[in-house]
């Protein structure tokens, strides 16, 4: 759509001229995200405070203009891509840390805030917000709470859900309100702030964080354990999270996955039937103790070699496998097909054998790792051409169909956003669908928040 003239006068007035854009050129480099998807927005503004978000979706409400939020667009689903046009609201100028209170142990943030920079300012004070996604280093804070994005470290800190006391945010209607509370506990009314978190800016537009901080552990501890199939590892996951010590990483790595590292990172990396990447956190007297429970429950029927690194490059040797994963997919398949599913941990072998049974049906290369300690497994389709990306995505319903035949769900941490949305009647009772779209409508009444995403 073409945006009205009287819309556009009032969004430069909101914003001014230099942080209001129509542009082509400007227009589409907030036209996409990290899925490859991309539809042009008809503007794009740069938000620096509270007010003008207020002012923003009031305007475009009186226009039935779609609103759509955008933190650094790392996200794989498609949930910041404008379907229906309308104004991308990008917050990478408001991004003040405007509070860290080490006493209490919270730190308060607008929504631009990278992940990366907020860890580098808590350290001096020996804390840190334990939500940490691969893209760490470009991701922004309201991003992760939009997806509840996480990474390895949720294993045992929990995802942004877990970590985030309240919320400052404004509403569909144009509604400022707050939620949640400055206190680690609380029972005061319905909990918005959870609702909030991975609603991917469809209920509101969130302009500032109060975020629970974490004490730094002092010591950490990487293990390697390889095992002579998947089966094997995947068993040794329950078995090491069915003891009383929690690793703050287990990720699993499959013998394709192993092997492609292996051809793009080298002898570094151990070619296996499966491999597991521990790390174990906490004050160094306690370490050792931590480290031989960890390593009693990994050894088992299959396992080939278990290494405990250390010294730093030890530990940075030991990732190497993990670390070359991405750039070796790349060199296969740009068009990979990424998802996050998640299973209950118990339910980790049964996945994975289905997932390779999957793999053979459709003859289509499939590569799984991920977060395993939470059950939450990164399957990804490498199709080279055509003929095999029509065949991925015939795949990709079936692993679906298996992992909500295993009490699985869609999503850990990636969200829903364009990619699976289709998928939601599988993992969600008709019922359960409709008390969602009566709180969307609650919260935005006229639809305008991020249009056509999540929910089908």
């Amino acid at each position: 759509m073409k945006l009205p003239t009287a819309l556009l006068e009032t969004l430069r007035s909101i914003f001014g001229p230099d942080a209001c854009s129509t542009h082509e050129a400007e227009r589409l480099a907030y036209a996409y995200d990290n899925s490859r998807r991309h539809a042009l927005p008809d503007a794009v503004v740069f938000a620096q405070e509270h007010d003008q978000i207020e002012a923003l979706i009031r305007a475009c409400r009186e226009y039935r203009v779609p609103v759509i939020a955008r933190g650094r667009g790392t996200n794989t689903t498609g949930a910041t891509v404008p379907v229906d046009g309308g104004v991308v609201v990008s917050f990478e100028r408001m991004n003040r840390i405007l509070r860290i209170d080490p006493d209490n142990r919270f730190a308060v943030v607008e929504p631009g805030v990278l992940n990366g920079d907020l860890q580098k300012a808590l350290a001096p004070h020996g804390f840190f917000w334990p939500p940490d996604p691969t893209s760490s280093p470009w991701c922004s804070i309201g991003g992760n709470l939009a997806c509840n994005a996480a990474g390895p470290r949720t294993v045992k800190y929990g995802s942004p859900r877990e970590n985030t006391l309240g919320l400052r945010a404004v509403a569909g209607t144009g509604e400022s309100f707050r939620c949640g509370t400055y206190t680690s506990k609380g029972a005061t009314g319905y909990d918005l702030t959870r609702l909030l978190i991975g609603s991917e800016g469809t209920l509101a537009l969130i302009t500032e964080a109060t975020l629970k901080l974490t004490p730094k552990p002092t010591g950490l501890r990487t293990l390697r354990a390889t095992y002579r199939d998947v089966g094997s590892a995947a068993h040794a996951v329950a078995r090491i999270m069915a003891q009383p010590v929690t690793p703050c990483a287990l990720e699993f790595i499959d013998d394709v996955a192993l092997k492609l590292a292996h051809d793009h990172g080298g002898d570094t990396v151990p070619l296996a039937g499966a491999m597991l990447m521990i790390e174990v956190d906490g004050e160094p007297d306690t370490l050792p103790s931590a480290v031989e429970a960890v390593s009693r429950a990994a050894r088992g029927e299959g396992l080939e070699e278990l290494r405990v690194a250390q010294t730093a490059e030890e530990t940075q040797a030991l990732w190497s496998a993990r670390k070359a994963l991405s750039p070796a997919q790349r060199t296969i398949s740009p068009n990979k097909i990424n998802e996050d599913v998640v299973v209950p941990v118990s339910r980790l072998p049964e996945l994975v054998s289905g997932i390779r049974e999957l793999s053979r049906k459709h003859d289509v290369l499939i590569v799984t790792f991920g977060h395993a300690g939470n059950g939450n497994l990164h399957v990804n389709l490498l199709p080279r051409d055509d003929a095999e990306r029509e065949r991925a995505h015939a795949c990709l319903a079936d692993v679906f169909a298996l992992v909500i035949a295993l009490q699985g769900t869609l999503s850990g941490e990636h969200g829903i956003g364009l990619a699976k949305r289709e998928f939601m009647p599988l993992a969600l009772e008709a019922g359960t669908l409709d008390l969602m779209r009566h709180v969307k409508a609650a919260f935005d009444p006229d639809g305008i928040l991020n249009p056509g995403k999540l929910l089908p």
